[in-house]
C-alpha cells in the first residue's frame, strides 16, 4: 500500500502561481513514475502531467502554464501551475505507477495510487 498526500493547493486570485508537492507516506517515491490529475465534482478525472521514475520521460501537453519535475533526494514530486485561471480550479491528484521504467502513464487506469487530491480554487 503506497500512501500518496498532496499538498501546495488553496485559495488564490487569478494570475498567481502555485506549486503543489506530492509525497509518499513511506518515503520512496523515488520509485515510482508520478502524474498529476484534475477533477472537477462530477466531471471525469484529467490528466495534467506526468514524470517517469528517473525523469527520462515527461509528459507536459500543457507545458505553458503547468510544468511537472521531480527530485528524487526529498522523493517529492512537484507540478508549478502558473498564471491560475479561474477555469483551473479542481481537486488536483497525484498518482503512482508502480511498475513503468522509463516511461510516464497518461492514462488513470495505469495507475496504482491515487492520493486523497488537494483543491485549488482560482478567484478571478
Amino acid at each position: 500500500q503506497v500512501r500518496l498526500v498532496e499538498s501546495g493547493g488553496g485559495l488564490v486570485q487569478a494570475g498567481v502561481s502555485l506549486r503543489l508537492s506530492c509525497t509518499a507516506s513511506e518515503g520512496t517515491l523515488s520509485r515510482y513514475a508520478v502524474g498529476w490529475f484534475r477533477q472537477a465534482a462530477g466531471n471525469e478525472r484529467k490528466f495534467v502531467a506526468a514524470n517517469s521514475r528517473l525523469s527520462d520521460h515527461i509528459w507536459n501537453p500543457n507545458s505553458d502554464r503547468f510544468t511537472v519535475s521531480r527530485d528524487n533526494e526529498k522523493e517529492t514530486v512537484y507540478l508549478q501551475t502558473n498564471d491560475l485561471k479561474p477555469e483551473d480550479t479542481d481537486v488536483y491528484y497525484c498518482a503512482a505507477n508502480l511498475t513503468t521504467e522509463s516511461w510516464a502513464p497518461e492514462r488513470d487506469e495505469e495507475y496504482d495510487y491515487f492520493g486523497q487530491g488537494n483543491q485549488v480554487t482560482v478567484s478571478s
